[in-house]
This record gives structure tokens, sequence and C-alpha cells, in this order.
């Protein structure tokens, strides 16, 4: 298992004020990316706490030619369902930006939770590592849909894609990148928004054994948050 991550914290005084520093991060990573290596691949994630911050990308001035998507985990729906996390990132900011089809890549979670993470593993071979990853954390502290008493991923055996079933939240049946896949990043960014998740962070930031916590990208973690957490953790904002 790799070491722990260094984890770089930023606390923000309110929600519009994390969002658009959150859309700031993701649009200079897409820059240096896009200057070093031609293209700019990203991992979704999915939930309401990004859906603003893609909404802000909509107005943005970028390379979207250059842009290639990916997602964290999908719900097991039919492929035009509103519940989908491709579905909300196509309606908040992919259907008014100019990236070509061809370069967003959702998981075909309608095949089913096995076939399409065998589907999927295929697509994400072609990446070695990833630009920037997007990840929320959820109250059991789980993060895209690695949910607690599941497996992870964490092996270096461990499959890309991972096929969940029983999954604690509906719908019960979901398709998820692998921590071990997710970790594989240059950038990394946690979205944390909402009292309700304070008791998830604060067990982070205790490097406790939550799903989230086997994230482990060499280059670190970003926490983007607009709670207050009180101690000696050094804030930004």
């Amino acid at each position: 298992m790799a070491a722990s991550p260094e984890y770089r914290w930023h606390e923000f005084d309110s929600r519009i004020a994390f969002e658009q520093a959150a859309s700031r991060f993701i649009l200079e990573n897409a820059e240096v990316a896009i200057v070093a290596r031609g293209a700019f691949r990203i991992v979704l994630a999915g939930g309401n706490t990004p859906r603003n911050i893609y909404q802000a990308l909509c107005s943005a001035t970028a390379d979207w030619s250059a842009w290639h998507i990916y997602f964290g985990d999908e719900r097991c729906l039919p492929a035009d369902d509103r519940e989908r996390n491709s579905a909300m990132a196509r309606s908040a900011w992919l259907d008014h930006v100019a990236i070509p089809a061809r370069q967003i890549h959702p998981i075909p979670a309608e095949l089913g939770a096995e076939a399409a993470a065998a589907v999927y593993a295929r697509k994400v071979a072609a990446v070695d590592e990833f630009d920037l990853v997007l990840l929320g954390l959820g109250e059991d502290g789980h993060t895209a849909s690695l949910f607690p008493g599941k497996d992870w991923g964490e092996a270096e055996d461990a499959l890309p894609v991972l096929a969940v079933h029983n999954a604690p939240k509906l719908p019960s049946n979901r398709v998820t990148l692998s921590a071990r896949r997710l970790s594989k990043a240059r950038k990394t960014i946690f979205l944390v928004t909402g009292e309700s998740k304070m008791d998830a962070l604060k067990r982070l930031r205790a490097g406790e054994r939550i799903a989230a916590s086997a994230i482990r990208p060499e280059s670190g973690i970003d926490v983007y948050t607009d709670l207050r957490l009180h101690g000696d953790t050094v804030f930004h904002s």
C-alpha cells in the first residue's frame, strides 16, 4: 500500500468562494497539461457538490478541443436517466462547450456493473496518468462509489474499474474506478461542502481508515472546503 499522501487544505469563507476557486484550479491545471502534453485528461466527480462548478466552466475561455473527460463512477441506470453522473455533467456543462464528443467518455453503466466495468477498464487503459481527478466525500467517508465494507481496489493487482453491488446508497448497483486507478493522477482535489460532511472531513484529516483515505497519489491531494475545521492545520483562501 502506498504511503499516506500529503494533504493541502484550503478553506473558503463561502460556497461561492469555494466554487470560484475550484473552477480556477481546474482551468489552471488544464492550461498546464495542454502546454506540457497537448491534452487535458480530467476525471469528473458526481453528486451535487460540483454542479455549480461545472456550470461556471461554461463561460470560461479554454481550449476545449484538448479536453478529455472521464468519470470516477456511475450509477447503473439507463443511459438517459437524469440521476446519472454523466447526465448531470452534460446538462450543467458538457453540452454547452465545444469538447469533441469522441473525447467525452461516459461509463456505459446501462450495460450492468460487470460488463460496464470491463468496457471502461479498456477505455482508461489508454491513459497512463490522469491530469486531474475530482472527488467528493460522503458522510460515511466514501468517495466515488468506494463505500465502507467494500473492496476499494487498493492492491497492486487491483482492477482499474470495479463493479459495485449492494451499495448503501441507491441505486445499489454501480461502477467505479478503483482507489489504485484514481490515485494515478498528477493532481487530485477533494471538493467538500455542507455541515453533514464535517465528521467525514475530520476523519480524513485525522488519518482514519475510510474509503477516501485509500486515494493516495504520489503528488498529494488538495482539499477544498467551505467548512470550518479548527486546530493546527493551515488553511488558505
